[in-house]
């Protein structure tokens, strides 16, 4: 979300920042990351226009490249960032192999229609 209201949020701190606050700060910047993958793709998917949805679609795989950026550092800071990654993957893999195919969310084939399409439709 914009900040630039805010005139101190650009600002350099006084000192610089312990290994603690820089964790949480890479934490934060993870966020920022996703937030502007999930408004980068709601913009791509409410669009018809091509070009917009193919730039903004690209941008969010950018954005998906920071995220890993971001979370690889946050593991080498950390030093033990992996193992609850590992854990988490580890839980969901259990719940999908007892869960087994009938779990899975089945594929949407039919396409769903959309402000734009819906405007070409003519009443017959």
């Amino acid at each position: 979300m914009p900040d630039f209201f805010n005139p101190f949020s650009g600002m350099v701190p006084e000192r610089k920042l312990t290994k603690e606050e820089l964790i949480r700060v890479v934490r934060l910047d993870v966020a920022g990351e996703l937030e502007a993958i999930h408004g980068y793709m709601a913009h791509a998917e409410a669009t018809d226009n091509e070009l917009a949805k193919a730039v903004l679609t690209d941008i969010a795989n950018e954005e998906r490249v920071h995220v890993g950026e971001l979370l690889r550092l946050l593991s080498i800071l950390t030093g033990n960032e992996d193992e609850f990654y590992k854990k988490g993957t580890l839980e969901v893999d259990t719940l999908a192999g007892q869960i087994g195919a009938a779990g899975a969310a089945a594929p949407v084939t039919k396409e769903e229609p959309t402000i734009g399409s819906l405007k070409n439709t003519k009443e017959a």
